[in-house]
């Protein structure tokens, strides 16, 4: 199960952002004057070899899903989403069927991740291509990390040599994602990335390195330091990330 597929893409994006600490869920939080989930799917859609994205919403009546552009785009579909991120991947899997086989690519990218990076993406492509199993992006562990007790003291300092932060999009093959995360469900077992969905079948995926900016968007600092990244590629051309424009 090696070689070339279709590639689609899947973007959780049922998720209330609680930990936010808004009304207004996190995924629809302006940055430079568009959505968050805007500026996720353009990374997304800038590339011309997916062949679809499915995007797993909370309500399919949505108002403000449908005042975002890329709602409109012909390869874009919605499905609705679950409680919890496996159960939403799942859906959206469910939405592929009869149109991805088992062995088509499917990238599961964070609807709260607006800064990825064209570059990256190809790298993800390229390292994966004759990978049996799939991968993802990730970055080496730079940190200091420290393990607390019950009552936040130092238990210990851990190892950071092989310790590696995972990032999306994370990049498996269709079948086997969707066998994994029916297994996921069916034994209770709740996984917070698709890669562990994928361990969960004794399988080891690729890490692939990325880049720090690829930032999770999970609270209003991270929301300033999102703009902040999406305002200086959009300052300078040379690094201006493929399909991104002004807002």
């Amino acid at each position: 199960m090696t070689g070339a597929g279709r590639r689609w893409a899947i973007v959780p994006a049922a998720g209330q952002g609680s930990r936010f600490g808004s009304a207004t869920p996190k995924q629809y939080t302006a940055l430079l004057g568009r959505p968050v989930l805007s500026w996720t799917l353009q990374s997304l859609l800038a590339e011309d070899s997916l062949a679809g994205v499915v995007v797993a919403l909370a309500d399919a009546t949505d108002e403000r899903w449908t005042a975002l552009p890329e709602s409109r785009d012909p390869r874009v579909r919605t499905c609705p989403g679950g409680a919890r991120r496996e159960l939403s991947v799942a859906r959206a899997l469910a939405a592929l069927a009869g149109d991805a086989a088992d062995t088509d690519w499917v990238l599961v990218h964070d609807a709260a991740r607006p800064c990825l990076r064209h570059d990256d993406l190809q790298a993800l492509f390229s390292e994966l291509r004759d990978e049996t199993v799939g991968g993802l992006l990730a970055i080496p562990v730079s940190d200091t990390l420290k393990r607390a007790d019950g009552r936040n003291e130092v238990a210990e300092t851990v190892p950071r040599e092989t310790l590696w932060r995972a990032l999306t999009p994370q990049m498996f093959r269709y079948g086997l994602l969707q066998r994994a995360l029916t297994l996921s469900v069916e034994r209770g077992r709740v996984v917070t990335d698709e890669a562990s969905a994928i361990e969960g079948l004794g399988l080891r995926p690729r890490l692939v390195r990325g880049h720090a900016d690829n930032i999770k968007v999970t609270n209003p600092e991270d929301a300033a330091l999102a703009a902040a990244i999406l305002h200086a590629r959009l300052a300078t051309p040379k690094t201006k990330n493929r399909g991104e424009t002004a807002a």
